[in-house]
């Protein structure tokens, strides 16, 4: 029996849409590079890629002290981005540690907690085949109280990436959903700025405040 094929036909305004993204993405991947090729960053660093959670720590350097970091996020991206780039964003650094935050715009974007999972396991082979034995930190999809109508997919999809994580050598999870929330289980709406999705200075402290055990010892001088 013939089974007739038909074309999934994607909205002209979502096409448009994604190529913008790309466009935009890559403009900023040439950004870093010519950075990089104007002020070679160290090798041996701690390297943190992702979405704009990193993108827009600005105070990074100053809540995290006494680390050489390298910080490569881009807004927007969700996992098939920082897949796509990986050897022009990642690798390239020849890092001692990685730390994502990524993810909380796939599930946005539609995708299932298990397409994240299997997204974020096609990261860490490819890191692992050029970087093998490097430390990957994942940390956990936020509760943003803009985007409190995902909590559901939200929480699966940190759900499947900590019990995974506990599996596996090297791999390491920040889970900075339940340190996020009120007493009563709701998103603190103290740690947001205006958006309700992206952390004020309040927030990237709770966030430094988590990831300082994992990054080992200090590695520069105190000024």
């Amino acid at each position: 029996m013939l089974v007739a094929l038909v074309p999934v036909m994607i909205p002209p305004s979502a096409r448009s849409q994604s190529a913008a993204l790309a466009e935009r993405f890559e403009k900023k991947v040439l950004e870093y590079e010519a950075e990089d090729r104007a002020l070679p960053p160290p090798r041996g660093a701690i390297l943190f890629a992702g979405d704009s959670q990193f993108y827009r720590w600005k105070s990074i350097h100053e809540d995290l002290p006494g680390y050489t970091l390298i910080n490569r996020g881009i807004d927007s991206f969700q996992f098939r981005d920082l897949n796509h780039y990986v050897d022009r964003l990642v690798t390239p650094y020849q890092p001692r540690l990685i730390v994502l935050h990524v993810g909380g715009n796939d599930v946005h974007n539609g995708s299932t907690p298990a397409q994240v999972l299997r997204d974020f396991q096609t990261f860490v082979a490819a890191v692992r085949s050029r970087l093998p034995g490097v430390p990957i930190i994942y940390s956990s999809i936020t509760p943003g109280p803009g985007r409190w109508d995902e909590a559901p997919h939200r929480r699966e999809t940190n759900r499947l990436m900590r019990e995974y994580i506990a599996t596996q050598p090297a791999l390491k999870f920040i889970d900075l959903w339940d340190a996020m929330l009120a007493p009563d289980g709701q998103p603190r709406e103290d740690i947001w700025v205006e958006d309700r999705v992206h952390p004020n200075h309040a927030g990237y402290l709770i966030r430094a405040r988590l990831t300082l055990p994992l990054l080992g010892p200090i590695d520069q001088k105190p000024r």
